[in-house]
């Protein structure tokens, strides 16, 4: 027993007044008292979701919460910096009924399995219904889609060019995007009243509300002029300008500023901001009047250099098409004319110009803003109870069914002209809510519509009319989602921001590729030549006065 360590009993304190320790602890440890009841959970749990507050009590104490083994960061919190943002992807949890889809080798469904793993009972094969879509075209119709779908994901974004180059020298003054425009409203402004009609009009000819693919018609070509005057270079805008108003525009300027929020290409309008007005304007020698082919689509037109699908070619072919379309539906020769209490001026040259009449309308927008904006409009229609009525005349083009990846005419366009139309909503909302915009701005009774297509996809210039169509433009801007209240809530919005600026030229751009416009303060001479200055000066001095 020498040679052995002795053994020592250890002392045992017992509390004999409660729980815990007898004596006063002398290490300055803080101590939290909790229940034998308490669950514990675990110390750090790194896969639970953040987010997750179904057991958010499961382990709070009985005595409540304590804060003496929290934690307190006492150093500033500007030097921490998070290394990585990625997100922890745990495994995935089990979901019941998970592998139920493997129904061929399920002892539940084996008896009721049919050719290919399609369950042929209860859902399966019931009569009148049809077998399983992969059955029935196949696993490669899915996976060509898959694979296409995939493809167009990771497809590069296409860069789009502007319709101006911004140069050095230029200011930048805002930039809106299109949510902050989507918001903005200009509720109860009234109508229009007019000041000023010039012009003559045509009637329409009901027959061509007979049309259908059965029986369409070749597009013919017309030698009658359309004059597209700009805002400055109108003679009665000028003369308007030194009586009435202070906003002068004309209803193409007015239309597509007001639905910018669903355009996708690039475009600008010019303010000439002189004194207390302001002249919406359009660039000379610019691509503003040609109208979009596609522009919305989910696979808009290739810019493929010399292909007559290119989105300029097909401008280049829509705008004809809507020029020749709106003369050939109305009567012409020495048939009896609508005429407006005044000629146009270019009338008395002896040209022969399209059927147009333009109405000058004023709105008051509030704040001492009087627009002016000369309006038009295609043809007039004799009513039922003998009443004239005006419309707006304006044509869809389709080019190539399979390349735009859009519903084919000449199939559908009979039976199901509310799917063609669906699909041409879709992939020209921009230029058709710009006609709606364009027809309730002028007061037209009827916004007609005509269906063209090409002969052959190859050729461009050879087309039939398939079929025609009308709306009255009140309703089909509410069909189509077109708040006119949000459309002067832009106009208004931009107005404002341009007259808290001194007097020059500004413009405004749309961003080729982001949703956004932006506000430019661009000098007397970006647009003009030197030999066009004189010309220039002149004009700022006939506004003026």
């Amino acid at each position: 027993m020498s040679g052995r360590a002795p053994f020592i009993k250890p002392v045992l304190e017992y509390n004999e007044h409660g729980w815990g320790p007898c004596e006063e602890l002398s290490v300055d440890v803080p101590y939290q008292p909790f229940c034998k009841s308490d669950r514990v959970g675990k110390i750090s749990d790194w896969t639970a979701p953040p987010t997750e507050r179904k057991f958010a009590n499961k382990y709070v104490s009985s005595f409540g919460n304590s804060n003496q083994y929290a934690y307190f960061h006492e150093d500033d919190e500007s030097t921490f910096h998070l290394v990585d943002t990625s997100g922890f992807k745990g495994f995935r949890p089990f979901q019941r009924g998970r592998f139920r889809g493997n129904t061929r080798n399920n002892p539940r469904t084996r008896g009721r399995t049919g050719r290919g793993g399609a369950v042929t009972g209860i859902g399966g094969n019931q009569p009148g219904v049809g077998v399983n879509e992969r059955t029935k075209y196949g696993k490669g119709r899915d996976n060509r889609r898959q694979m296409g779908r995939r493809f167009g994901r990771n497809a590069p974004t296409r860069m789009r060019e502007s319709s101006v180059v911004v140069r050095s020298d230029w200011v930048s003054i805002e930039e809106i995007d299109f949510p902050r425009l989507l918001k903005l409203s200009l509720p109860n402004v009234k109508e229009g009243q007019d000041v000023v009609t010039c012009g003559s009009l045509e009637y329409y000819d009901k027959t061509y509300d007979r049309i259908n693919v059965k029986n369409e018609r070749p597009l013919l070509k017309t030698d009658r002029i359309i004059h597209t005057l700009t805002t400055t270079d109108d003679p009665v805008i000028r003369r308007l300008s030194k009586t009435i108003g202070n906003i002068f525009a004309t209803d193409e300027i007015l239309a597509t500023i007001m639905c910018c929020t669903r355009s996708n290409y690039s475009w600008d309008v010019v303010f000439d901001k002189v004194g207390n007005k302001i002249f919406l304007d359009k660039r000379d020698n610019a691509q503003f009047d040609l109208l979009t082919v596609n522009e919305t689509a989910l696979e808009p037109p290739l810019d493929e250099e010399g292909s007559i699908n290119s989105p300029h070619s097909l401008a280049m072919e829509a705008t004809l098409i809507n020029h020749n379309f709106c003369q050939q539906v109305l009567r012409g020769g020495d048939q009896k004319k609508y005429q407006f209490e005044e000629p146009y001026t270019l009338e008395e040259s002896g040209v022969d110009l399209v059927s147009i009449g333009y109405r000058y309308k004023q709105w008051d927008l509030g704040n001492n803003i009087i627009l002016i904006a000369r309006c038009k409009h295609n043809g007039v229609l004799q009513g039922p109870n003998g009443e004239v009525q005006f419309l707006s005349i304006r044509a869809l083009n389709e080019w190539d069914s399979k390349a735009s990846n859009s519903l084919e005419w000449r199939q559908k366009l009979d039976t199901q002209h509310g799917a063609v139309l669906a699909s041409e909503l879709r992939n020209n909302a921009c230029k058709l809510a710009r006609w709606t915009v364009e027809s309730v701005l002028s007061g037209s009774d009827q916004l007609k519509l005509g269906y063209v297509s090409r002969v052959s996809t190859r050729d461009h210039l050879r087309h039939v009319i398939l079929r025609t169509q009308q709306f009255k433009p009140q309703e089909f801007s509410t069909q189509i989602n077109l708040s006119m209240d949000n459309a002067w809530g832009i106009l208004r919005c931009l107005i404002d921001i341009v007259m808290k600026q001194p007097d020059g030229k500004y413009l405004l751009m749309k961003d080729p590729n982001k949703p956004m416009v932006r506000l430019y303060d661009v000098p007397e001479n970006a647009f003009e030549s030197s030999d066009e200055d004189d010309l220039s000066d002149d004009k700022l001095f006939l506004l003026s006065n």
